[in-house]
């Protein structure tokens, strides 16, 4: 059995991590007042939040139409696909699943495909499809039902916290007040947001970035026996000395990925976080 393996661009899977394992990346869109572009291919990432910088609204996302779902689909079983697996961006977040499983609908094919929610976003979301893509390494000859089940038991898994580096999205986005992001800001008040049960909550806050990046490195280390590490950072000067500190806590590969434009709409420039899955 060929087994492929395809999610959306809110996973922020490196692009050179996503080929190696033949993973296919089907893309988000999001506009900018009035116009539209679509994730990883209209603008740079430098480019993107430059003109986030400069709106006065966040950009808004939307999930990808059925249609590119089901031109993936088609592509693959015309490379010899007997059994897709999607893993997607939290139905708690998106209606991306939504549209995938309409899509297969569309599509006509007769592959079968499992749908995976992954509960999470960011590379919460990339490393339930790294640790799918490893199982399929592993042991090609793994069945779509035994694939399908063991990666949602990854996503039961997954942990992910990530350190907000300004206000200015939450206030963009109507969360605080302009006042409250002010007097935040004045106090150098770093946010600290947690995905749990499939959606983004409030999962702390530090008076500054070293401290919120602590916080981090602490979660990490508080875990118990953890696997599949990654950082996911939104134009971060100071990434290298902070995989640097969690090397002093994990002896594993640390994959770095960055934030996209559907996260980063809402998160910001300079959060940087964690994801990985619990034993």
């Amino acid at each position: 059995m060929t087994i492929r393996i395809i999610t959306d661009s809110a996973c922020d899977l490196p692009e050179a991590l996503a080929r190696k394992h033949n993973i296919t990346i089907v893309p988000l869109t999001f506009s900018i007042g009035d116009q539209e572009f679509t994730d990883r291919t209209s603008l740079t990432t430098q480019e993107f939040w430059k003109r986030c910088a400069e709106s006065p609204v966040l950009p808004q996302t939307a999930a990808p139409a059925p249609g590119k779902f089901a031109e993936a689909y088609k592509t693959l079983a015309a490379q010899g696909a007997t059994g897709i697996l999607m893993i997607g961006l939290s139905r708690e977040l998106s209606a991306t699943i939504q549209s995938a499983e309409t899509g297969a609908k569309e599509s006509g094919v007769s592959v079968p495909i499992k749908f995976i929610d992954s509960r999470s976003a960011s590379m919460g979301e990339g490393v339930n499809v790294l640790a799918a893509a490893q199982m399929l390494l592993d042991n090609p000859s793994i069945t779509l039902d035994q694939l399908a089940a063991k990666t949602a038991e990854y996503c039961e898994r997954t942990r992910v916290f990530g350190a907000l580096d300004t206000l200015e999205n939450l206030k963009k986005g109507g969360r605080i007040s302009g006042a409250k992001a002010l007097f935040a800001s004045a106090l150098s008040i770093k946010p600290i947001v947690e995905v749990r049960e499939g959606k983004i909550m409030e999962g702390g806050k530090e008076r500054t970035r070293s401290k919120a990046l602590a916080f981090l490195v602490e979660k990490v280390k508080s875990a118990g026996q953890i696997t599949s590490l990654a950082v996911l950072h939104a134009q971060c000067s100071d990434l290298d000395a902070f995989v640097a500190q969690l090397k002093t806590v994990y002896s594993g590969e640390i994959i770095v990925g960055e934030v996209g434009s559907v996260i980063g709409s809402h998160t910001g420039v300079g959060t940087m976080g964690v994801a990985f899955h619990v034993k």
